[in-house]
């Protein structure tokens, strides 16, 4: 039987074992890969760069990410990174695309073919497909002089560094530039758009990332559901509409329809007295309540709450009340 695992606090002073110790040299490994490829970027690879940014802002189509082994499975991941961020792209495996995939392909697209050393064979294909009909080609490798990097219209030359296997054989820090590469241009091209929070959450309106950015209109309760009362009410009708709507409080409303002021359970509290049930609203309210609009992401509603240590926020357009959000209808759509 297994022995369970630990709960005592690691002795930081202990000598590290010997699996740590190759964690460690592998993440330094791969941090000075990307220290390196951070100093080319304001050096050697900097003009490329600019000039990969501004081809693939021009284009009238899409991405189109390619390589093979891992540095295809690292194209796959940076494929989904510009697509999740503005950049319509997709990736195309470079074995499959001499198999009928080369017709995904249109003169209006950007290629960008990953290849550490430049001479993947199954690439050739692929480049002389867009030599011959003209589409720009974007080369990720470490050697600018190799078949993929001579065909190439920018060279994105990564610089060489070991990896971090003893061997210097599996991909590892090689990879991880090549990752960061792309995450690089993903982000540049993201903030060269403008693209927002709002723009993001159409692109992603499900799993967690969707309920982060799910607005507060959706997790709103409208109409009949809003606890509200005018200026004048006495106190008795206040708490029966507070109670029956089950928010623990009630918008208090001027003539126009416009938000005067709200009374929560803690200003019952705090305006507890024999005479409270016959006393007037406006006696009692918080005058100048804390709202939030529609419109605002259910994420910031929700540091609201947080901060001001409250459970519920009236939703307002201008000063009319529209809505109301309870913190549990934010935690159950998963925004927590």
């Amino acid at each position: 039987m297994a022995s369970p695992i630990s709960q005592t606090a690691p002795d930081h002073a202990a000598p590290l074992s010997p699996a740590v110790d190759s964690a460690l040299r592998t993440l330094a490994s791969e941090a000075d890969g990307v220290a390196a490829l951070a100093t080319a970027l304001r050096t050697t690879l900097r003009p490329a760069f600019d000039d990969a940014i501004a081809l693939i802002q021009n284009a009238k189509g899409r991405v189109i990410v390619t390589g093979l082994g891992k540095s295809g499975h690292i194209g796959r991941k940076i494929a989904a990174t510009f697509a999740s961020t503005g950049t319509p792209s997709f990736f195309v495996h470079a074995a499959e695309a001499s198999h009928g995939d080369l017709g995904m392909i249109t003169a209006d697209d950007v290629i960008m073919a990953l290849s550490w050393s430049g001479e993947t064979a199954e690439l050739r294909n692929l480049i002389t497909y867009s030599r011959r009909f003209r589409i720009q080609l974007i080369a990720l490798t470490s050697d600018p002089a190799s078949t993929l990097g001579k065909a190439a219209d920018v060279v994105l030359a990564l610089p060489k560094a070991p990896e971090a296997c003893p061997n210097n054989l599996a991909p590892t820090t090689s990879s991880l530039m090549q990752l960061a590469l792309g995450d690089a241009i993903a982000i540049a091209l993201l903030e060269g758009r403008g693209f927002t929070a709002i723009d993001f959450s159409v692109l992603h309106p499900s799993g967690k990332l969707g309920a982060m950015l799910k607005f507060v209109r959706d997790l709103m309760h409208e109409s009949a559901s809003i606890p509200v009362k005018p200026l004048g009410t006495p106190m008795s009708d206040a708490l029966v509409e507070m109670t029956s709507k089950g928010f623990g409080c009630v918008a208090i409303i001027d003539g126009r329809g416009e938000i005067a002021g709200i009374v929560t359970d803690g200003d019952l509290r705090r305006h507890m007295r024999p005479d409270l049930m016959t006393a007037r609203v406006d006696d009692v309210m918080t005058r100048n309540p804390k709202t939030i609009s529609p419109d605002l992401l259910a994420s910031e509603a929700l540091e609201i709450l947080n901060s001001s240590k409250i459970t519920a926020l009236i939703v307002t357009r201008g000063k009319t009340p529209v809505g109301i959000v309870h913190l549990h209808d934010i935690l159950r759509a998963g925004v927590a």
